[in-house]
């Protein structure tokens, strides 16, 4: 039985906008994230992760940081459930992933992940409410009701004027916006944002980066997966990977202390 709803609606008041977030302290608030002991290794016996524990509170934004090849896409994969670990323990909102057959991982990926990409992924051909629509495409709505849902995410993010465009129509920055738009539609427990400003001119990385401060002010768990030690320094928290171990993980209340 698939016990994870998939209808973009917080159950029982669950989800993004949890208002104990605000303080950005996991211990303080309840965990999305649950890694202990985590190791990935890959045949020829390359360990691409080794031993990895971190725990995500409901309301954190954090960068998890480090050069190529550290293991920071590994642990992007692991943490939005695109991959199983080879030991170790995942649990992402509240549910252990070792007890799920792939139907239900993939319906908790649906209703408690959102994905945001360098690449974009929009659907060519369609408009942007369109495409933001897409990310509720399994929730059992109404095609009217994916729609109003998608117009206001496009709204959220600053794009209320730009609801008709197609991709081809849409600057780098405005493609992001409508990436990010899809990802929160369905107020997911925990946004992934891999390489978010990665293809993007310096001014529109940092609407990019302003926008996910704002999502967070409203509540939402955001973790910024990203080789740049700038952005990370930016963040409240900054969790650093190198070697497929963690090496550092400060808030940043113990980097003014």
């Amino acid at each position: 039985m698939n016990d994870f709803p998939v209808n973009g609606v917080p159950v029982n008041g669950s989800g993004a906008n949890d208002p104990t977030g605000s303080d950005h302290l996991a211990a303080a608030a309840p965990a999305v994230v649950e890694l202990a002991g985590v190791t990935k290794e890959y045949p020829g016996g390359i360990a691409a992760l080794r031993g990895v524990d971190l725990t995500v509170g409901s309301g954190e934004l954090l960068a998890i940081v480090g050069p190529s090849g550290s293991g920071k896409s590994t642990l992007l994969h692991i943490v939005g459930t695109l991959d199983r670990p080879t030991a170790g323990s995942v649990a992402i909102a509240g549910h252990d992933i070792a007890t799920l057959g792939d139907r239900s991982l993939s319906a908790l990926r649906a209703r408690h992940i959102g994905f945001v990409f360098q690449a974009f992924h929009l659907v060519p051909g369609i408009s942007a409410r369109d495409n933001v629509a897409e990310g509720l495409l399994y929730s059992g709505l109404s095609r009217a009701e994916r729609r109003r849902r998608a117009a206001y995410a496009l709204e959220r993010v600053g794009l209320a004027d730009r609801m008709k465009h197609r991709p081809h129509e849409l600057s780098g920055g405005q493609k992001q916006r409508v990436a990010i738009a899809r990802a929160v539609v369905g107020e997911p427990d925990l946004l992934l944002a891999d390489e978010p400003t990665g293809a993007l001119d310096s001014e529109s990385g940092e609407a990019v980066m302003t926008l996910l401060h704002d999502l967070n002010a409203e509540g939402s768990t955001i973790a910024v997966i990203t080789h740049d030690t700038d952005i990370a320094e930016r963040l409240p928290r900054q969790v650093r990977i190198r070697d497929g171990q963690v090496v550092a993980d400060t808030r940043a209340a113990e980097v003014v202390a």
